[in-house]
């Protein structure tokens, strides 16, 4: 029997598998690279470190807290800007043997049409719209929240680029589909769901938030049975125009995977895990492969999507 095909074609850009290594959690990847045993072939792409116009500081320590089952972060965007992205760190990883996806965020809609029009001219594969993180003081969770702000956001994008945009969705609003149908009419060719959930931790002893920030974004396997249900509401919407759902948010290995292509993902996405297996990527896709096999299921998208009872 022929080995089943892990190709996908996620809103125009072809990946050699559907496990993608998500932004925040490999910086460029160029550590990830260096690290032995590392493959870069073995994963379908990288979405590399939320950019924006400007180089950003970030937020005061800490910055990191572990929690049960999870993480809380509010590193508040640090990067060098990017221009500098373009011309100094892109040169040096566009040979790598897996696509490349930029991750842009901006404090107004007209930033993120600028900082989509800098990587227009570069060689990443698409452009993922951050529209929901958590843990800034402006744009943000704010964009993401608000269907019309966000629908505002990807039609700039839209403007300022030819590549596929994903737009990456918020969990921390009322209803996750009103925002996706807005960006939808917008112009987005893809959907990243979720992002991290808000959340914040207190130290007793000192009666204070343990996050420079106060705030930050909970992520790890404690918010997957929230993104698997977040992930079943956007593919409600996406799924009549045929946009496709990178679903992530608490995958650990390729049961986790699994359950996101079945409730409507057409790729995951794997951040956490990597702190404490840098290799999971590959043992995912090991897993789909298996999986596939097994069921006598010839493709990836053959999967995505069969959850029963629906």
């Amino acid at each position: 029997m022929n080995r089943p095909d892990l190709r996908v074609n996620f809103a125009g850009i072809s990946l050699a598998n559907p496990v993608v290594l998500l932004s925040g959690c490999v910086g460029f990847g160029e550590d990830l690279a260096r690290l032995q045993g590392f493959d870069l072939s073995s994963v379908g792409a990288i979405c590399l470190k939320g950019t924006t116009l400007t180089p950003r500081s970030g937020n005061p320590p800490p910055r990191i807290v572990e929690t049960p089952s999870g993480m809380l972060n509010a590193i508040g965007l640090q990067n060098p800007g990017a221009r500098e992205v373009v011309e100094e760190i892109l040169p040096r990883i566009m040979h790598w043997p897996t696509q490349l996806i930029a991750n842009i965020a901006g404090s107004t809609v007209e930033e993120y049409e600028e900082v989509a029009r800098i990587f227009d001219d570069s060689p990443v594969a698409g452009i993922e719209i951050n529209i929901s993180c958590p843990n800034v003081k402006k744009g943000g969770a704010a964009f993401g929240s608000d269907p019309l702000m966000a629908a505002r956001v990807v039609a700039a994008v839209r403007q300022g680029t030819s590549k596929p945009i994903i737009t990456k969705l918020s969990p921390n609003v009322t209803d996750i589909r009103t925002v996706a149908q807005a960006a939808l009419e917008a112009g987005t060719d893809g959907f990243s769901a979720i992002n991290t959930l808000m959340g914040m931790a207190v130290d007793v002893d000192k009666r204070q938030a343990v996050l420079g920030n106060v705030q930050g974004g909970l992520s790890g396997p404690a918010i997957k049975p929230v993104a698997l249900l977040q992930v079943w509401r956007v593919y409600e919407v996406a799924k009549p125009h045929g946009i496709p759902i990178m679903g992530q948010g608490g995958i650990s290995n390729s049961e986790d995977a699994l359950a996101f292509l079945i409730a409507g993902s057409s790729a995951v996405g794997v951040g956490t895990a990597l702190f404490k297996n840098p290799l999971v990527g590959g043992e995912i896709v090991t897993g789909i492969d298996s999986y596939l096999s097994r069921s006598g299921l010839r493709s990836v998208s053959a999967l995505t999507g069969t959850l029963q009872g629906r």
